[in-house]
């Protein structure tokens, strides 16, 4: 089944016995796991939303969990409403390298959303997420990291970024950017980033369960090919890492030439220092083939001045959606591209729009609203967001059958109780998104793109 030379690459790496019991997990159904956003479930009570499936903890992620079979995500309104993301568990060993660096990077405490830890009183840290499509490491990095640290995401295929952008905005932050940019256009933003996450395109024989058509895809030229295209990637990002900054490089693979051999690499050729590096392999742990590893730049980390200015009239801009979103005073900064409101931290204001000038921004903050005319049509990714004031809309909460609806952006009829004119639409409390209530029928307001197809008889 499997490449005689990838069968003895494994064999001259791991040993005669660790690959055959490899090879025989390779065989095996792969296991499934979940996980929760913190802004909006804890992890218990999001194994008691799959209490039938529930089949423990992921041991090195506080918000990871194991499902025994796979239940319909498409038919799961908390799904949509950004609850929990459906991640691979050995991929989720990134928040644990993650908290390494920001640990050395502040004064040792962490910022956590499920009150975990205390939050540290430091400067902001700008950490690059360089190949992020679909998502799965950007939300778990936003989960991770203080309001104050700036996340941005980028995808350099534009369909997949299209994606990114949508998990994105499904996980509900606003320190976060999703960018549409080759490594090559960082060379504006040298010494920016504190922390760097390459999770670098790779051969994927650690998907090799998942995907059949990797497996008819491997060949040692392909992996050369890899190794070597990995190398250009980290070539080309490496200035935009801080002197003292982190970065951590991860791929879905076996072999050394793109994992152990290109960390080497790095030390040797790039001036880094080797922190930790960990293989996560079928059989002796529960997930799929992974490897990452955590270097530190050489040299002293000093700050990073940002040069660009917020202006007293961009400070001012206040729209009359001013009232969708819950703050105290001077914490958001209302910002107009186009006919979209869109609201960002003040904080991290002056980062994002050097951001915006220097690469390719298909989304930052939280889309708040659309002006038309005098009228402002509440955005979906708003009722997605802690920072939605859920006191601006008169809510309604749906049955399971006519949110399906809702998310199938079909037209909801209300009966005459229900107020007219915009309505936040939830289910069993989670906010799902808008409608504009007219009496004898509503406008659905669910974006086209983000609708599910098919039955909507749940399982």
């Amino acid at each position: 089944m499997y490449p005689v030379k990838f069968v003895n690459s494994l064999k001259t790496h791991f040993g005669e016995k660790r690959a055959c019991r490899l090879l025989s997990a390779l065989d095996s159904e792969p296991s499934l796991s979940v996980r929760a956003n913190p802004v909006k479930i804890t992890a218990e009570e999001l194994a008691n939303h799959f209490s039938d499936i529930f089949d423990g903890h992921v041991p090195w992620c506080r918000e990871g969990l194991y499902l025994r079979s796979r239940p319909s995500f498409t038919l799961d309104p908390l799904f949509h409403a950004g609850y929990y993301y459906v991640q691979e568990a050995s991929s989720m060993y990134i928040g644990v390298l993650l908290e390494k660096a920001m640990r050395q990077l502040s004064d040792g405490t962490l910022y956590d959303y499920s009150g975990f830890c205390d939050s540290a009183d430091r400067p902001g840290l700008r950490i690059l997420d360089l190949c992020a499509a679909p998502g799965g490491k950007s939300t778990h990095i936003l989960s991770t990291i203080a309001p104050n640290d700036l996340l941005l995401s980028n995808e350099v295929i534009r369909s997949r970024a299209s994606i990114l952008a949508e998990n994105v905005a499904k996980w509900g932050y606003s320190n976060v950017v999703v960018s549409n940019n080759d490594p090559a256009d960082f060379s504006a933003l040298n010494d920016f980033f504190d922390i760097v996450l390459v999770d670098a395109p790779c051969s994927g024989e650690g998907m090799f369960r998942k995907d059949p058509d990797a497996v008819n895809a491997w060949s040692v030229d392909n992996v050369r090919l890899c190794a070597s295209r990995q190398r250009r990637i980290v070539s080309a990002i490496w200035p935009a890492l801080r002197s003292g900054g982190f970065m951590i490089y991860s791929t879905c693979t076996f072999n050394t030439l793109e994992n152990e051999e290109n960390v080497a690499w790095m030390v040797s050729e790039l001036g880094s220092e080797l922190i930790e590096q960990h293989r996560f392999l079928p059989g002796e742990e529960r997930g799929e083939g992974f490897f990452i590893a955590i270097l530190r730049k050489n040299g002293d980390h000093s700050p990073f001045v940002n040069s660009v200015k917020i202006s007293r009239n961009q400070k001012s801009q206040i729209p009359s959606c001013t009232s969708f979103i819950s703050q105290v005073d001077g914490q958001f900064l209302f910002s107009l591209k186009g006919d979209l409101w869109r609201v960002f931290p003040m904080a991290l204001a002056a980062d994002i729009r050097l951001l915006e000038s220097s690469l390719r921004v298909i989304r930052s903050g939280v889309a708040v609203a659309v002006q038309k005319g005098r009228d402002m049509v509440p955005e979906a990714d708003l009722a997605l967001s802690p920072v939605l004031n859920k006191e601006a809309f008169p809510m309604v909460e749906l049955s399971l059958e006519d949110v399906l609806k809702y998310l199938a952006k079909e037209n909801i009829v209300f009966g005459s109780e229900v107020p007219s004119g915009y309505l936040l639409v939830s289910y069993k409390g989670a906010p799902l998104g808008f409608v504009k209530n007219l009496g004898h029928r509503s406008n659905n307001l669910y974006p086209l793109s983000r609708r599910i197809k098919g039955a909507l008889e749940p399982l």
